[in-house]
């Protein structure tokens, strides 16, 4: 099993894509995995023969273990994809078979063998398991369901599926008492039934649950806030958008200028570039700005701009992009989510005036960007102060406590705001 990314130890098994006997290229995918990070294909190192896979699905695998043996080439010989047997062994199995015949049982299928004594005859994987106990679907009722998987194996898609169409009463053991009948429903089947949908937390989103709690109860979370006048900065994309689409085939969004601002407060206070190990505090010399996309499905992911000081504004604006758009295609790959030292959040995309984002463990500090809206504000000029119109956010910078203080902090994120008011209209 390859490396998948920086502090990642394991992953879990979802699919296997080839069988014993495949030929396969270099590159080819084999493996279809899972970590806390992302979902990915394990390409293959070499091209060859596979003689054995030693993993299933379901299987949780250690980094570096060794989960397929494949027949390379030798001495440009060709490798047989199947292994021939003689025709003399063939004929005396074909003569031994009547005996056979009758001397064993025919067998149901394990898909149609019911369970004897709460024992089940079918694989489960870790999902399908957690769904059936908390729909309060009983092992004999889990048997019932047709599997769509490997050896008629249930996936997590045959039992929400079957959820859909169940019916209000499950299948009870035949030695269960009507009392023990009803406690195999779900909680929402016991309380209000019709009028509540049960909606299993997906893995990403059990995953980002347990960062979330982790987070908290690592971190002492302040938060800062600042009023940042972004008139500048929304005049000048304003006037430039169409001009640098057609010079760089990109759309230049708020996120790289709000990062550049990011990345230049970062080089002026380095302190917030840390992690914490221990009571130890590991300054990062890299910035690698992690940059918080929405999915499609609701959940969240945050991608990586690995060594986002060494950018210029074009070349920040395309991997912006990238990054953004790969996201949304269950592209990224498990590098394109490790090393961040630093993130932020542009949570004005969805009109949200200001929040209090969570630290994305084991960095210090994340940065929340809220929407711009137009505003009357006092401006101080030469003359005097005056009312007028301008473009305003608020810029939420939440930041471990144990290591980064209030004047580091309330610091860095005026600066960042200092940053994006100064804009230069001629850049």
């Amino acid at each position: 099993m390859p490396k998948m990314g920086e502090s990642v130890m394991e992953c879990t098994v979802i699919s296997v894509l080839k069988k014993v006997g495949e030929r396969i290229e270099a590159d080819d995918s084999v493996l279809e995995v899972a970590t806390d990070k992302v979902d990915t294909e394990v390409p293959a190192p070499f091209e060859g023969v596979i003689r054995e896979i030693l993993v299933k699905e379901g299987d949780v695998v250690a980094i570096g273990s060794v989960i397929m043996r494949v027949e390379t080439a030798s001495n440009g010989q060709a490798i047989p994809t199947q292994t021939a047997v003689s025709e003399d062994i063939e004929a005396e199995l074909e003569a031994l078979m009547p005996q056979l015949n009758a001397f064993i049982p025919q067998l149901e299928t394990p898909a149609t063998i019911a369970p004897q004594n709460g024992q089940s005859t079918r694989f489960y994987s870790p999902l399908v398991q957690t769904i059936a106990k908390t729909e309060g679907i009983s092992l004999v009722e889990l048997e019932t369901i047709t599997g769509s998987g490997a050896d008629n194996r249930v996936t997590k898609n045959d039992i929400l599926d079957y959820l859909k169409v169940r019916s209000n009463t499950p299948i009870p053991n035949r030695k269960e008492s009507p009392a023990q009948i009803t406690n195999h429903k779900s909680p929402s089947e016991r309380t209000a039934s019709a009028n509540i949908e049960p909606l299993p937390m997906d893995r990403m989103r059990r995953v980002i649950a347990e960062r979330m709690l982790e987070s908290q109860r690592i971190s002492a979370h302040v938060t800062s806030f600042v009023e940042t006048d972004m008139t500048n900065v929304a005049l000048w994309r304003s006037r430039n958008k169409e001009e640098f689409k057609q010079r760089t085939g990109e759309n230049i969004t708020f996120t790289p200028l709000l990062i550049e601002a990011v990345v230049k407060a970062i080089k002026d206070f380095p302190l917030i570039n840390v992690s914490v190990e221990g009571d130890v505090v590991l300054k990062k010399r890299d910035i690698n700005v992690g940059m918080a996309v929405a999915l499609p499905n609701g959940n969240l992911i945050v991608p990586v701009i690995h060594n986002a000081d060494q950018y210029d504004l074009i070349r920040l604006a395309k991997k912006v992009n990238e990054l953004a758009n790969r996201a949304r295609q269950n592209k990224l790959s498990a590098d394109d989510l490790a090393g961040g030292t630093y993130t932020i959040s542009n949570i004005g995309a969805f009109g949200n005036v200001m929040g209090t984002p969570i630290i994305v463990q084991p960095q210090v500090a994340i940065m929340a960007f809220g929407v711009i809206q137009k505003k009357p504000v006092v401006i101080e000029t030469p003359q005097g102060d005056a009312f007028g119109v301008r473009q305003m956010m608020y810029i939420s910078h939440s930041y471990d406590h144990r290591v980064v203080d209030g004047a580091l902090g309330g610091l860095f994120v005026k600066r960042v705001s200092d940053y994006l008011e100064r804009f230069d209209l001629e850049y």
